[in-house]
């Protein structure tokens, strides 16, 4: 059976195999319980802001390509699945579950879970809630979620890993390395060193006090984080 007769076999035989204690072996392509999990949080997914179109199932059928022998079967199933945003978290927990030892496995479902909500031209706070919501059940560090939602949904300019040039999930140490090498670039006294006018060190002061502030807010979130998960 290909990957996606595998969703319909499963799901007319209406049975659970997401229950198993270890990550199965083989591809997760070739696992029902998995393919039919994927084809309910895109379907749920696609329900949170109110409405699901064909645009987010094309959306589904590009990150999760059924083949064209199976793509009526797992149409329905999606349609089925899409009715209502209900049941999405037993669904997470589950893959969640069966996959705990394989998080980037579950960082490419998020990934394109993320794919699936822009389909519309927009995410909507609904969409972004159940996405980070899926997150949290998958295991992913808050750090993580930042991450994604800055590569698909891009960075305010406030933020203060944009600020330092980093990654969100950076480790402390590359965050540091970041922090040092923009102060080191933005220092003042490289502007004075050059000779600028007093407007332009004036102007590098400031950028240097937003990396520092930057530096600050992002370690204490850290902190913070590691507080909250203790």
């Amino acid at each position: 059976m290909t990957f996606w007769r595998n969703i319909a076999s499963l799901a007319a035989r209406a049975t659970d195999a997401a229950e198993c204690t270890e990550c199965p072996p083989g591809l997760p392509g070739r696992d029902p319980a998995f393919s039919t999990a994927v084809t309910a949080l895109g379907a749920k997914l696609a329900k949170a802001d109110g409405h699901a179109d064909h645009d987010e199932f094309a959306a589904f059928s590009q990150v999760f390509q059924p083949d064209h022998r199976s793509e009526a079967n797992v149409h329905r199933l999606y349609d089925l699945a899409r009715q209502t945003t209900h049941g999405f978290e037993s669904y997470a927990r589950r893959l969640a579950k069966r996959y705990r030892t394989c998080p980037q496995l579950l960082e490419d479902v998020l990934d394109g879970l993320f794919h699936i909500a822009k389909a519309d031209g927009a995410v909507s706070h609904d969409e972004l809630t159940y996405l980070e919501r899926v997150a949290h059940l998958f295991g992913l560090s808050p750090l993580s979620f930042r991450r994604l939602t800055a590569t698909h949904l891009g960075a305010g300019p406030d933020d203060p890993y944009v600020v330092l040039g980093a990654l969100p999930d950076a480790s402390d140490e590359d965050l540091r390395a970041a922090w040092k090498r923009a102060l080191s670039e933005a220092h003042p006294d490289r502007a004075r060193a050059r000779g600028l006018p007093d407007e332009f060190v004036e102007v590098a002061e400031a950028k240097a006090a937003s990396i520092n502030a930057a530096f600050d807010t992002a370690m204490r979130e850290r902190r913070e984080l590691a507080i909250g998960t203790a």
